[in-house]
């Protein structure tokens, strides 16, 4: 079992400097290589503190230089806002730089002040990630990209330098609704998720779906998911539980705010009617009915409760990736490069182990 590190390059509140932030998450990924994480990933997201990482393949390119064994995934690539020969040709040359280590993640994007400072419709979204998506696959395999399409018309052109390995195992697809999980089938990229609602749920809806569309699309039984949580983890039960609390109330509070969740904007865009039914739900729970459902999803507690957990997941899930949010809210970079130390040494010789 393949657990890593998501930083998410978060300035909580703006208490910070950027230049701390970016340099906290610099530390951890020599940290994730240092204590055995098989995978460090780095978000997309611009202009805001709920995070701010405006190009991951540059930044992984600075932890290739700084790692020798570790893998340096995009989580994610937010196709919509780039251009599908530059990704095509940035995470080929990561690849060359790491000596084979990149991995390729890659999403639609939600946030509508990201989408308007781009000057892009979002409501285009879905129909820009289906094709540049397309198109970026099969030149990783061929070595050309070309593309006949209405948003990114490509004469055919060389990927320079040449992809020299296969990718269809280091590819990945976020997929949160029932349309990004046919794409995500279609394209036959790993399901790349952040957990958000009880597992039981999930597995029945969600997962049940994605792997009888695969199994549709690709002939072959699906890969094992890729579920992102938020992480804390404390030797103490009690701190475990309070810390975890507070830190993911933080978190959670902000994707509310940067998504707009308490709005009916997801009413009005055409791709998003799945959010706009989730919103209306959200709002009809209440805030804090939803915190108490994320809080208690994500990985958090003593070693031995997260253990448990993990385990209860696979017992329902059967295998699966984890890829962990461990620097988040308010907490500090002491406190998150304390709690990554402690699940390295006590839970993940476990699940190499699974």
């Amino acid at each position: 079992m393949r657990a890593g590190i998501l930083a998410i390059f978060q300035n909580y509140m703006g208490r910070r400097d950027d230049s701390d932030v970016v340099a906290g998450e610099m530390h951890l990924a020599e940290v994730a290589e240092e204590v055995g994480f098989d995978t460090f990933w780095a978000v997309e997201h611009h202009f805001t503190d709920y995070s701010s990482c405006p190009d991951n393949m540059q930044f992984l390119s600075w932890v290739a230089g700084r790692t020798e064994r570790i893998r340096l995934g995009t989580g994610a690539v937010i196709i919509p806002w780039n251009n599908p020969l530059r990704v095509a040709e940035k995470i080929s040359l990561l690849d060359h730089l790491s000596g084979g280590r990149a991995v390729l993640g890659i999403g639609r994007g939600l946030s509508q002040v990201e989408y308007d400072h781009f000057g892009i419709d979002i409501s285009t979204s879905r129909d820009r990630f289906d094709e540049a998506a397309t198109m970026i696959l099969a030149a990783l395999e061929s070595g050309e990209i070309e593309g006949q399409g209405p948003y990114y018309p490509q004469v055919k052109t060389p990927i320079r330098p040449r992809p020299v390995t296969q990718w269809r195992d280091r590819f990945y697809s976020v997929g949160m609704s029932p349309e990004s999980l046919e794409q995500v089938a279609k394209l036959g990229a790993r399901l790349m998720i952040f957990s958000q609602k009880p597992w039981e749920s999930w597995a029945e809806e969600e997962y049940a779906t994605y792997r009888r569309l695969f199994e549709e699309y690709q002939g072959r039984a699906a890969f094992p998911p890729v579920l992102g949580d938020l992480m804390f983890c404390h030797h103490d039960p009690e701190v475990a539980a309070a810390k975890a609390k507070e830190y993911m109330a933080d978190y959670f509070l902000t994707i509310v705010n940067h998504y707009e969740l308490m709005s009916d904007r997801f009413e009005k865009i055409r791709g998003y009617e799945m959010y706009a039914t989730a919103a209306q739900l959200f709002q009809e729970a209440g805030v804090e009915v939803a915190l108490e459902t994320y809080w208690d999803v994500q990985t958090w507690g003593t070693p031995e409760m997260i253990l448990e957990r993990l385990k209860r997941r696979r017992d329902l899930l059967g295998e699966f990736e984890l890829n962990l949010i461990s620097n988040y809210g308010g907490m500090t970079l002491d406190e998150a490069e304390s709690s990554i130390r402690l699940f390295a040494e006590e839970v993940l010789p476990e699940l190499h182990s699974w």
